[in-house]
């Protein structure tokens, strides 16, 4: 096209300031967008473990394991650590096998017999 072509105000837009987008009024099923902070709605995550205010009362052992992995978490910028990097923390921790295994918690079936070494 020639730089003097005519265009059609059907084919092209050249001022938005008029028609702004974000102020049209759509009807949508659920309103969204009502103000008020979806956070508050839904109950703010929490960044930090704070055991006091939690539902349960936490052990000892448990604190020190959840800070632990919450400064593993902070110092290595990862918010979601690998098995192998929480069995990492657990072992710095000094935790290490000495006992047999027993049943997992909530299972209602016994342990698989052990296999032959």
């Amino acid at each position: 096209m020639s730089d003097n072509a005519a265009f059609s105000s059907d084919l092209c837009v050249t001022d938005r300031r008029g028609n702004d987008r974000r102020k049209r009024s759509i009807p949508v099923a659920v309103e969204r967008r009502s103000g008020k902070d979806r956070r508050a709605e839904q109950g703010e995550r929490r960044r930090q473990i704070d055991p006091t205010t939690c539902e349960r009362d936490y052990s000892t052992d448990e604190i020190e394991f959840m800070k632990a992995m919450d400064q593993y978490k902070r110092e290595n910028r990862r918010p979601f650590p690998t098995w192998s990097e929480v069995l990492e923390v657990l072992r710095a921790l000094g935790y290490r096998r000495v006992a047999e295994p027993s049943q997992m918690p909530g299972l209602s079936t016994s342990l698989p017999p052990k296999a032959d070494d």
